[in-house]
């Protein structure tokens, strides 16, 4: 036993268990990963195409709830590498379900969804590779019976995430890290929202990507950063024709961004143009795409309107099938009506359950 570990310990690639660290562990394993360099993107082919795509959030089965609205209904969209596409719509009009469907986080039916000419949801190398990378969110979590959107949090630098990432060109890191203005000795703990945010950006941004997909990643960062940012991913595109599709609400400074607008309504693709093409943004002047976007909004809060006016007048008929159980975080019960269950006792909640059991 001593002499494995005298073994062990002379050689800097052996495993030594007694002395297993997770942080340190991780970025040992990243220095001796090797470096993915940045590479002009060279494809035959679009960097992104949905061909005809319909999508609903599936129900306890697996299969769309029946009498549901699709959240994505014929979605058609081809973008070219080396374009910057700002995703654009209402609350609610199916831009981060979308977002989250490139990204291969939604099971979609085959060659529906092609990303770098592979399928995004069965081709997992797409995102083991770096070649896709998808920001959005926060790093919060859930804790049972503490709270929700809990931000996520450790007594660590922020070093130790940004150096535990395999493959990364030094000068890379160090262009991010200088973009995003990240302090790598900031205790993650400790942190603004705002800084969280930095960090979680320069991490999806380590490994040079072909295709960037952003849901509102600009909300928490201070506008020198957020000016700082854009500036950073116009290069990319020109620079390494990479593909970038953003979702945001904040418009001022991207008129000199975007090369192309997608505008989403009601879960439908209304139209994907190229920004000289759109009236109102030709000149891109400031403050034009925020007024122009406005226009349609309305527009679209008008007809809006006038489907659930429509809808409430047929009076549909329709009802959720849910699991029941205990809700995360909360003591209140999720519980149901089953078939077999006991109904002289005095239960609350939707009929339809199959499940008896964590009754009150």
């Amino acid at each position: 036993m001593a002499n494995a570990k005298a073994k062990a310990d002379a050689d800097p690639d052996a495993p030594k268990p007694w002395l297993r660290k997770p942080g340190r562990d991780a970025t040992e394993r990243a220095e001796r990963a090797p470096v993915k360099t940045a590479e002009v993107v060279s494809i035959d082919g679009p960097g992104i195409e949905v061909r005809g795509l319909t999508f609903s959030y599936p129900g306890l089965d697996g299969s769309p709830l029946a009498g549901t609205t699709p959240l994505i209904r014929d979605m058609r969209l081809r973008l070219a590498p080396g374009t910057c596409t700002l995703l654009l719509g209402a609350n609610g009009a199916g831009k981060t379900t979308l977002l989250k469907i490139l990204a291969g986080k939604h099971l979609v039916p085959r060659e529906r969804v092609l990303v770098l000419g592979r399928e995004a949801f069965y081709d997992t190398g797409l995102t083991s590779s770096g070649d896709l990378s998808f920001i959005g969110g926060n790093w919060q979590r859930d804790v049972a019976f503490a709270g929700y959107n809990i931000p996520l949090a450790g007594d660590f630098p922020a070093s130790r995430m940004l150096d535990s990432i395999p493959g990364v060109d030094p000068a890379r890191k160090q262009r991010i890290i200088e973009v995003l203005d990240v302090d790598v000795n900031w205790r993650m703990h400790k942190v603004s929202d705002g800084q969280r945010r930095r960090v979680q950006l320069a991490w999806g941004l380590m490994l040079p990507y072909k295709v960037l997909l952003l849901d509102e990643i600009t909300v928490d960062l201070d506008v020198l950063g957020r000016a700082e940012l854009m500036s950073f991913l116009r290069s990319e595109c020109i620079e390494r024709q990479v593909t970038i599709v953003y979702a945001t609400h904040i418009f001022d400074g991207l008129e000199s961004f975007m090369s192309h607008v997608a505008f989403v309504a009601n879960g439908e693709l209304k139209f994907c143009k190229k920004f000289e093409d759109i009236e109102g943004l030709k000149d891109r002047e400031p403050g034009s795409l925020l007024a122009t976007v406005e226009g349609w909004l309305r527009e679209e809060y008008v007809l809006q309107r006038e489907r659930k006016a429509l809808e409430k007048k047929e009076k549909k008929d329709f009802q959720f099938n849910r699991n029941n159980g205990w809700a995360a975080g909360r003591t209140t019960s999720t519980v149901t009506f089953g078939p077999t269950l006991d109904q002289t006792r005095n239960h609350t909640g939707i009929a339809g359950s199959s499940n008896a059991v964590m009754r009150n």
